[in-house]
């Protein structure tokens, strides 16, 4: 049975810190490095009910892409809802780790596995990283489609493949215009828009896109813009992420049992709407 520290060793090998935004708050948040685990939990969103669904499952590490205090703290006084969530872990001797930038950057990373959901085949990184000689590591992915498709049957592709959230899938642009190559990126991806223009892909899949990101954008070129729900497109790496610790423990002999939440925690809850303008 590995210790926590063999295992977070193991996944800062993946990830490592060091890889990491500088504004980024990666790595372990809380655990006793001699505690031995024997089950883990990977997630997206360091919330209560991911806690509360690790107490359930008897989970000894928590692997979660989001960091639980990106901007720092003064407090872990459980009257605030992010110290309860670390009064629960602690009162439960279950350990924290975050891979947030670090893993978006991987080979694999996140869009990676979006674009393994997706069924797209990934050519190579939207914005490589210069350390990496390989040129496999980087921000977001250009991939292609196996055969053209029109950007409406794209978008109905990532509303079928990803995870069901209130948001769904918007679009802009031309739905009827033919889709070979795609750029995709995980998480928020609206500062990319000068990195997709100059890759010459038909449409960019990601999420968080703002109102006026967009409307430049449709302005500028003919580029589809296809946006899934933060959550959603971060979701695969918990899949992918979960895959790789799985072989690791095979190699080690470690025997973990590693799972994957299926809780959405996407924060939008309900979606209203008369029907798509005319």
């Amino acid at each position: 049975m590995p210790r926590l520290s063999e295992v977070i060793a193991a996944l800062d090998a993946l990830w490592p810190p060091e890889r990491a935004e500088g504004w980024d708050a990666v790595g372990t948040v809380c655990g006793e490095p001699d505690a031995e685990v024997r089950r883990v939990l990977f997630a997206v969103d360091p919330v209560q009910e991911i806690a509360d669904e690790a107490v359930k499952l008897g989970a000894d590490l928590i692997v979660t892409h989001h960091p639980l205090y990106l901007r720092g703290t003064t407090t872990v006084a459980a009257g605030h809802f992010k110290g309860r969530v670390v009064h629960t872990l602690i009162k439960h001797d279950i350990a924290l780790h975050v891979a947030h930038t670090n893993a978006d950057t991987a080979d694999p990373g996140v869009s990676d596995a979006l674009a393994g959901a997706l069924d797209i085949r990934v050519v190579r990184p939207l914005v490589p990283d210069a350390t990496d000689a390989s040129g496999r590591r980087g921000l977001g992915r250009i991939c292609e489609l196996d055969h053209p498709m029109t950007l409406g049957e794209f978008a109905a592709r990532a509303a079928a493949r990803l995870p069901a959230t209130a948001q769904g899938i918007r679009v802009a642009g031309d739905t009827e215009a033919l889709v070979k190559t795609v750029a995709v990126s995980g998480g928020s991806g609206d500062g990319l828009f000068d990195a997709v223009r100059a890759s010459g892909a038909d449409a960019f899949l990601t999420a968080d896109l703002r109102h006026h990101p967009v409307s430049e954008a449709t302005q500028h070129a003919p580029l589809g813009l296809i946006d899934a729900a933060h959550w959603a497109t971060e979701w695969p790496w918990c899949e992918q992420a979960a895959a790789q610790l799985d072989e690791i423990s095979d190699r080690h002999g470690w025997d973990l049992r590693v799972h994957v939440s299926k809780t959405v925690t996407d924060p939008w809850s309900s979606h209203h709407s008369s029907g798509a303008p005319n």
